[in-house]
Order: C-alpha cells, then sequence, then structure tokens
C-alpha cells in the first residue's frame, strides 16, 4: 500500500470554477497516483458564494492523514476557511496557504502527488506567484 499524501481542497465562490481547477490540477498531476483533489464551490442552493460545510466535507474527504491544503479563490472563501480553522472544524493538520488559485493549485497537486509532505505541498504553491508569464 502506498503513503498517504496530502489532500487538497479548492475553495471557491463558483461551483464550476473549484470543479474546473480540480480538474485541470489532476489532469497536470497524471502519470502516476495523483493526489486527492476536492472542490468546494457554491452553495448548497447552487448560488455564487461559500459553504463552510462544503468546505468541511471536502476537507475529510481527501483527508488522508499527511495534512490538507486549502487554496481559497476570494475575501469571504478566504475568511471561511480560517474560521474553520480556528474553530478546529478541519482535520488535524490543515492549512490555508497565500497563493494564486489556479497556479497554486496546479503546483500544489503535482507536489503532493509526489507524496511530498505538507510544508514542501504549501511552499510549492506559494512559490506559484513568482511564476512569470512574460
Amino acid at each position: 500500500m502506498s503513503e498517504p499524501m496530502v489532500g487538497i481542497v479548492l475553495v471557491s465562490h463558483s461551483a464550476g470554477v473549484a470543479q474546473s481547477v480540480a480538474e485541470l490540477a489532476r489532469g497536470l498531476s497524471a502519470g502516476g497516483p495523483v493526489a486527492l483533489i476536492a472542490p468546494a464551490g457554491g452553495t448548497a442552493e447552487g448560488r455564487l458564494g461559500t459553504s463552510a460545510e462544503r468546505v468541511m466535507e471536502a476537507a475529510r474527504a481527501v483527508d488522508q492523514g499527511a495534512g490538507v491544503l486549502l487554496l481559497a479563490d476570494l475575501g469571504s472563501a478566504v475568511l471561511t476557511v480560517k474560521a474553520l480553522l480556528v474553530e478546529e472544524e478541519l482535520p488535524p493538520g490543515a492549512r490555508l496557504v497565500d497563493a494564486p488559485f489556479v497556479e497554486g493549485a496546479v503546483a500544489a497537486a503535482v507536489t503532493a502527488s509526489t507524496g511530498a509532505p505538507l510544508s514542501a505541498v504549501a511552499e510549492a504553491a506559494e512559490e506559484a506567484y513568482t511564476y512569470r508569464k512574460l
């Protein structure tokens, strides 16, 4: 049996954005085992917004005991994750990172899929801010 990997939760105001970024990150991590990535986007009513319940459910779904990395897109998504961390509603070892949503998700997924520890996965996501496009 393989070692547990860091799980990743993508928290967005949009279910479609969270799902699409999760698919992209999984696809670009292919070639071997891929870390678990769960989208947590939108409200239970299918509207734009953030749902604490969806975030908690996604975090539980990807938790293998190696830690859970959370990336959030905008203000209230960040605040929701911070509140859940303070209230200890997320798995032990859960960590919110300050990273660009798409690039950070891909970097985190690729790194987590190598079996890297949470600290390295977080660092990879945060380093995505330095990616130059020109």
